[in-house]
């Protein structure tokens, strides 16, 4: 089933209730409502996925009732206040996630990044994931599977099948910038067990695992428009 996944992410927290026009996300609820279907029998067009992202690109902080930071402070913790020179309290919060929307189609969603946060390289399997980076900066890395699916040996952990990628994104994206595309099925190229796209470097071989121990996430409140569904 294709199924599609909105994210959006911001070094901050949640404001009060915002006052703010409801237009913006309402906006995007109805494009994605409009683009993903509830069959899954087909992934939406390119000309749709690049309506949404003409969309997201235009939606700011306070259209999802996100409180609007200092550009130079470099605390990423938003509402929390802690004390700048506070390096190990900054770095031990969480991150929260906020769900703005979820049904059978599609799910819209904020992720608020304290700082040297990281999520581990996970799938989104059958999804087109479109993220927009509200405030700050972030790393984002992304590998594509080598086909055919043969590309595996046994290797991982405890002797488990891993299955070789290709990188395919390695940059820092930082606010303001367009949003960003990840398809249901795109892989690079191979043939047999010759690689003729790319430098070795860019080749990994990745094992799935559970979820780590230490990843810990906790759901925060939306408070920013209210969608009329």
């Amino acid at each position: 089933m294709y199924r599609g996944l909105v994210t959006m992410t911001k070094k901050a927290f949640p404001s009060s209730s915002s006052s703010s026009s409801s237009s913006s996300v309402q906006e995007l609820y109805d494009l994605c409502k409009k683009t993903f279907t509830p069959s899954g029998t087909s992934p939406a067009s390119p000309q749709a996925i690049q309506k949404l992202c003409s969309l997201l690109d235009t939606i700011r902080p306070a259209d999802i009732g996100l409180k609007e930071e200092d550009q130079g402070d470099d605390r990423g913790h938003g509402l929390f206040g802690l004390p700048r020179f506070n390096r190990v309290g900054r770095w031990a919060q969480p991150i929260t996630y906020l769900d703005v929307h979820e049904c059978d189609s599609f799910t819209m969603c904020i992720f608020c990044f304290p700082t040297s946060s990281v999520i581990p390289l996970h799938d989104h399997p059958g999804m087109t994931v479109l993220s927009k980076v509200l405030y700050g900066s972030l790393h984002v890395k992304a590998y594509d599977w080598v086909e055919p699916e043969k590309m595996q040996r046994s290797m991982g952990p405890n002797g488990s099948p891993v299955r070789l990628a290709k990188l395919t994104v390695d940059k820092v994206l930082t606010a303001p910038c367009g949003t960003s595309v990840l398809y249901p099925n795109r892989g690079a190229t191979g043939k047999g067990d010759e690689l003729n796209d790319g430098n070795e470097e860019d080749y990994a071989w990745l094992a799935q695992i559970g979820t780590p121990d230490d990843l810990y996430m906790r759901s925060g409140e939306y408070q920013g428009p209210v969608i009329k569904v």
